[in-house]
């Protein structure tokens, strides 16, 4: 008579796969990951941000502000905690339009990684050359979270380094470049709400005394200078060719 376990035995395989099937799936996304790099190497371009970020973090720390920007009508626009919230959703902005355009169109993220990667070499430049800050700052004492979250903001960047202002040039950089983008565009409210929600930033920098309305002024000369050679061609041709999707088409056949 033969006795024995009545659990049926496991294939070994079974066991194997098992065992090793978090470090499949390990694999298998930097699998994924390396096979999309090597697909979409223009990506790599991103690490020349890192010495621009280097230079702008030297200037915070090393840099007194020579020029105080200021105005009698910085004076007269109030102080509006609650449009902190634009503000720091700019960095999800930001994100989102790298991202979009990363995963979309190589020519899309190529325009808008020379507008952010250009204005920040501008700006730098400038703020070396201009070392400039701002007084306008007040006395933050309410409760509530968006009081909190501007008290946060005031302590961890320093009122210097702000004409022109980066949250102005690269808000009107994504824009630019989601306007432009043929899926993007193809949904108009998309296109609206972009532009509402870059004309909100703008807006929040002077409303929460961030920036003067002096540096907002900088901030869209800057984006001027990359927007209308990056984008202007493309419109030119899309009042003569049957629109920008139609543009965007031939650029791409190109």
């Amino acid at each position: 008579m033969v006795t024995g376990s009545t659990h049926p035995v496991r294939p070994k395989t079974d066991i194997m796969r098992r065992q090793t099937r978090g470090h499949t799936v390990g694999d298998l996304l930097m699998k994924y990951i390396r096979q999309f790099l090597a697909e979409h190497k223009y990506l790599y371009l991103i690490l020349l941000m890192i010495p621009a970020e280097i230079w702008f973090q030297y200037l915070e720390l090393n840099v007194r502000p020579v020029f105080l920007m200021h105005t009698a009508l910085d004076d007269r626009i109030p102080f509006v905690k609650e449009f902190v919230v634009f503000y720091v959703l700019w960095f999800l902005y930001v994100a989102f339009g790298l991202i979009y355009t990363a995963l979309t169109s190589k020519r899309d993220f190529l325009r808008l990684f020379i507008f952010f990667c250009g204005g920040m070499v501008v700006a730098n430049t400038i703020y070396t050359l201009f070392p400039n800050g701002q007084n306008l700052r007040p006395a933050v004492t309410g409760n509530d979270p968006f009081s909190a979250v501007i008290r946060i903001i005031y302590s961890t960047d320093t009122p210097t380094d702000v004409c022109p202002s980066l949250h102005v040039i690269n808000a009107i950089a994504v824009d630019a470049a989601l306007r432009h983008s043929e899926g993007f565009s193809k949904k108009k409210y998309r296109v609206v709400l972009s532009f509402l929600f870059a004309v909100l930033v703008c807006l929040s920098t002077v409303f929460i005394k961030q920036h003067s309305v002096v540096d907002v002024l900088g901030g869209l000369t800057v984006a001027a200078a990359f927007y209308f050679p990056l984008y202007l061609p493309s419109t030119h041709r899309a009042l003569a060719g049957g629109g920008p999707h139609t543009v965007l088409k031939q650029e791409n056949k190109d």
